[in-house]
């Protein structure tokens, strides 16, 4: 009966924003992609914001139920299914009556389980799609009969292009270009690659000093210089360390270039842009240590940055240890072994410490040890509860605490439980009511 009404009112929903769209027409950027969504979608609001009158998914709003509210302009609004008779008769108001509707929408959308995206652009249909990467293990693999199956489904927006529309997709991305390079699109690319369109030449720790630290240099984010045109810009990311950081602005560049503004405007948008909660945010915690929070969700690709990034943070704080609390990665069904042996061999390269939380982390943990680091540099937990608990106590001044793990083990509780200022707790995931809850 329950998975009945879920269907029922998410057809109902489809169909009002697919009419919302049809009155209004607004102009469509969808943004798609294993991971990196919602920071490539706020990267790109924050470039298009000052000229356009847009709306944008609301956190990761992306799913059947999320882009019918981001149409209403409702996401707000919504703490469960319960909500939905008022949404319903706000959305026919919206038909019935005139209103200032936003001339661009930022979707992003998700996939979960095979036929999502499918349902997504019936109710919507793209004008610009924006494709961040598709690795070689996405995320949600369970759900499907192969990785490349995942890849299929996360690039199906493109195939909604109509001729010669802008279809942006990351220049490192062998399988995102592949599957690009048959369609008779506008393609333009971003990423570190020496052909890309707007290319990172660089990248580095972006270092300030401030009374927070008694006039030391701390690490502030992430400084990269472009190349755009032929021309070189040095654009900055403040609050986040980590390559990622940058190609979410760098997709914002593209998608400004290709309507049409300048870069002067478009280097404007950007040094707007807020990485947003859990995506490698640098948080001060106890004891004077040093906090990298990723703890939105976690797949292989992004452990494996998100570990990357911890050495990043470890490069200009010598003599510092590096601790990654890693939780399970969870949907990846059959893969799951040996993608947690793989990160626990990478794991053992990249940290001194390592905290795994969850039943599957078991095997990330059995694989450092394998891989040489030593037992007592390996600590396995079954909650982020536990986790938080040994790492409260554990950590000491110039520590840096990397945290990561999928959604559902909660590993912002880490965060919590770590943070020198308790008022920092804003700048975690998962910090309404619903989820504490």
């Amino acid at each position: 009966m329950r998975n009945f009404f879920r269907e029922f009112l998410a057809s109902i929903l489809a169909a009002l924003a697919r009419s919302v769209i049809r009155k209004y027409k607004p102009q469509i950027i969808m943004v798609t992609g294993s991971v990196g969504k919602t920071s490539t979608k706020d990267a790109i609001t924050a470039v298009l914001e000052k000229r356009f009158y847009l709306r944008s998914s609301k956190k990761n709003f992306n799913s059947e139920f999320g882009v019918p509210l981001t149409i209403f302009g409702m996401a707000d609004k919504w703490s469960g299914l319960s909500d939905w008779p008022p949404i319903i008769l706000e959305a026919f108001a919206l038909l019935i009556f005139p209103n200032h509707y936003p001339k661009v929408l930022v979707l992003e959308v998700g996939a979960d389980r095979p036929g999502d995206l499918a349902r997504i652009l019936r109710i919507a249909t793209p004008d610009i799609v924006v494709v961040t990467r598709l690795p070689e293990m996405p995320v949600h693999v369970e759900a499907y009969a192969t990785p490349a199956a995942v890849r299929e489904e996360e690039f199906a927006p493109s195939y909604a292009l109509p001729p010669g529309a802008p279809l942006i997709v990351c220049a490192d991305d062998e399988y995102a270009r592949a599957l690009a390079s048959p369609l008779a699109v506008h393609l333009m690319t971003y990423g570190v690659s020496k052909d890309a369109d707007v290319r990172i030449m660089s990248d580095g720790p972006l270092m300030e000093t401030g009374d927070d630290h008694g006039g030391a240099a701390w690490l502030a984010g992430m400084e990269g210089k472009m190349c755009v045109e032929g021309k070189e810009y040095a654009v900055p990311v403040r609050g986040a360390v980590g390559r990622p950081q940058l190609l979410a602005p760098a997709a914002g560049i593209a998608v400004g270039l290709v309507l049409g503004l300048k870069m002067k405007e478009i280097l404007s948008g950007v040094s707007a842009y807020q990485p947003p909660a859990g995506r490698g945010r640098l948080l001060l915690g106890k004891h004077e240590s040093l906090i990298l929070d990723d703890s939105y969700n976690a797949s292989p690709a992004a452990v494996r940055e998100a570990l990357a990034s911890l050495q990043i943070a470890h490069n200009v704080m010598p003599g510092s240890r590096r601790i990654a609390a890693l939780g399970d990665m969870l949907e990846l069904g059959r893969y799951s072994r040996e993608e947690h042996e793989r990160m626990g061999e990478e794991a053992a390269k990249k940290c001194d410490v390592l905290v795994a939380v969850g039943v599957r982390s078991r095997e990330m943990a059995e694989a450092a040890k394998k891989a040489g680091m030593q037992e007592d540099a390996v600590h396995s937990f079954d909650t982020a509860y536990e986790a938080a608990g040994f790492l409260r106590d554990f950590i000491q001044a110039n520590d840096i605490i990397l945290i990561k793990g999928s959604q559902s083990m909660r590993m912002e509780r880490i965060g919590e439980a770590v943070l020198k200022n308790i008022a920092d707790q804003k700048y975690l995931v998962r910090q309404d009511e619903i989820w504490k809850r």
